[in-house]
C-alpha cells in the first residue's frame, strides 16, 4: 500500500528508512520531507500543519497507512481529521496527545494515578510563580506547560536565575504561547533514560532504551537543544530498573490515559529520572523522539508498518517488539551556532558516502536542495550520523568515525556523545 509520512526531520528519515524495508510499502511519500528523505520518498510540498491539504493528498494518491512524525500536528488534531476522512493514520487523538500537549496535565495525571515522578506545582500568574520560588527549594525546574521544540525547559541554580527564568516564559513568552501556563517542580538528580513504546490503547510493548543528551555543549555544558546525540540501549536501564517501570509507569500511564476517556493509540515516549529513590517519570511525549528514533529504530527487527497496524486495530498483543542484540550511537551534526543563531545553505559534502556502508546511516534534519541541485544545510541540527557496533564502544567509536566522512561549513558536534559508558 501508500504510505504518508508527516514531518520534516531527522525522526521522519529514519522512519521513512524502517518503512522502506516493509514487505507491506509501495510507494512513500513524506510531507514535507527533506533532501536525504527525498531519496527514499517522494516529498511533497505540504506543511504538516496544513491537514485538510494532507488529507486530501492521502486521498488523491490512495494512500492506505499515514505515520506522523512530529508532536505540532499530534497536539493539533491531524489524527482527528483524518479519521473524519476514513483514513487510516498512526497517532493518537488530539485528547491523547494533550499528554506532551501540555506539562500540567501530564504532571496531575500523574499525580492522581500515583505514577512517580518530581513535586511539582503550576502557574498561570507569573506573580504567584515569583511568590512561591521565593520559598522553594533551589536548584528548581521551570517548564513551559505547551510545546517548545525541547528547549521550555530551565535549570535554575540560584533566585535570580529562578526570577529571570520566570519573566523569559511566562512575560517575555519566549516560547510563545507554551509560556501561558508553567510547571515549577523539584529538580531531581540521577541518569536519564529515554524509552519509546508501541501503544494500542490498552497494549503496551517497550522499545529498546535509548538516553539522550540535551545541552548543546560538551560536558552537558550549553542551552538545551532539540538533542545532540543519542545512544541504544542504556546500560544504566537494568533488569531492575525495568521491572520497576512495568509494574509502576508504563501500564498505569496507559490505563489512566484510558480512564480519563483518552484512548492512547501511537508511541508513548517515556523521559526517566533512575532516582536515588527509583525511576520517575521527567517528562512524556507522543511520538518518536528525536535522536532517539535515530537508535533505536535502526535495530527493530519487527516490519515496522505491521507493528504500527496492530496499535492502530487494537491487536499490539498479538505482536512481539525484537530488537538486534547490538548497540547503535548517532552523533548530530549542527550548524555552530545553534540554538541560537547560525547560518545555512553551506554545501554539504560526504553524505554519499554512507550508500554503500551497512551499519553506517546519514539521517537528514536540516538539510535541502538548492537552485544548482546541491544539498545544503537548512537548519540548526544538520544530520544525524547514526552507527551500529557489537556493543556501545565500537558503536560509538563508528559513529565518530563516520562523522568525519562529512563537511559543511559551520560544521559543529559534541565530542562526548556516549562517554557516560565508559562510566556503566
Amino acid at each position: 500500500m501508500n504510505i504518508l509520512i508527516v514531518g520534516s526531520g531527522g525522526r521522519e528519515h529514519a522512519i521513512a528508512a524502517s518503512v522502506v524495508k516493509s514487505s507491506h510499502a509501495d510507494k512513500i511519500y513524506c510531507a514535507p520531507g527533506n533532501a536525504g528523505i527525498a531519496k527514499i520518498a517522494e516529498c511533497v510540498p505540504i506543511g504538516a500543519m496544513e491537514f485538510e491539504k494532507l488529507a486530501a493528498f492521502a486521498k488523491e494518491k490512495n494512500v492506505g497507512f499515514t505515520i506522523v512524525g512530529m508532536d505540532d500536528p499530534l497536539v493539533g488534531g491531524i489524527v482527528d481529521v483524518f479519521e473524519k476522512e476514513g483514513l487510516t493514520i498512526f497517532g493518537p487523538r488530539k485528547n491523547a496527545a494533550i499528554l506532551e500537549g501540555s506539562k500540567a496535565f501530564s504532571k496531575d495525571l500523574m499525580k492522581k494515578y500515583n505514577i512517580p515522578t518530581a513535586a511539582y506545582e503550576t502557574f498561570d500568574d507569573s506573580h504567584k510563580a515569583l511568590e512561591y520560588i521565593d520559598t522553594a527549594k533551589l536548584p528548581i525546574v521551570l517548564k513551559a506547560d505547551g510545546l517548545a521544540l525541547g528547549k521550555g525547559v530551565l535549570i535554575c541554580n540560584t533566585l535570580e536565575e529562578a526570577k529571570a527564568g520566570v519573566k523569559e516564559i511566562m512575560e517575555d513568552k519566549k516560547f510563545g504561547s507554551a509560556g501561558n501556563h508553567m510547571v515549577i517542580e523539584e529538580f531531581m538528580t540521577g541518569r536519564e533514560v529515554s524509552v519509546l513504546s508501541f501503544v494500542d490503547g490498552k497494549t503496551i510493548q517497550i522499545m529498546s532504551s535509548a538516553q539522550d543528551h540535551k545541552r548543546a555543549k560538551d560536558g552537558d555544558l550549553g542551552l538545551n537543544t532539540g538533542g545532540m546525540g543519542t545512544f541504544s540501549p542504556s546500560p544504566f536501564y537494568t533488569k531492575e530498573v525495568d521491572a520497576f517501570c512495568k509494574e509502576h509507569i508504563y501500564q498505569k500511564t496507559v490505563d489512566a490515559m484510558a480512564a480519563e476517556g483518552r484512548e492512547f493509540k501511537g508511541i508513548i515516549f517515556f523521559g526517566l529520572m533512575l532516582t536515588e529513590d527509583g525511576p520517575k517519570v521527567l517528562e512524556y511525549n507522543a511520538r518518536f523522539g528525536d535522536p532517539e528514533a535515530q537508535v533505536v529504530l535502526p535495530r527493530m527487527k519487527n516490519d515496522v508498518i505491521e507493528v504500527m497496524q496492530a496499535c492502530v486495530d487494537g491487536r499490539l498483543d498479538q505482536l512481539k517488539l525484537e530488537f538486534e542484540e547490538n548497540a547503535a550511537v548517532c552523533v548530530v551534526l549542527a550548524s555552530d551556532g545553534y540554538p541560537l543563531s547560525y547560518e545555512k545553505g553551506f554545501e554539504i559534502f560526504g553524505e554519499e558516502t554512507f550508500d554503500d556502508k551497512d551499519g553506517y546511516y546519514c539521517f537528514h534534519a536540516g538539510t535541502k536542495k538548492n537552485e544548482d541541485g546541491k544539498i545544503v544545510t537548512n537548519g540548526g541540527r544538520v544530520l544525524g550520523i547514526t552507527a551500529k557496533g557489537a556493543d556501545l564502544k565500537e558503536a560509538r567509536a563508528n559513529a565518530y568515525a563516520a562523522a568525519d566522512w562529512i563537511s559543511f561549513e559551520n560544521k559543529y558536534m559534541r565530542h562526548d556523545i556516549g562517554k557516560a559508558i565508559d562510566e556503566a
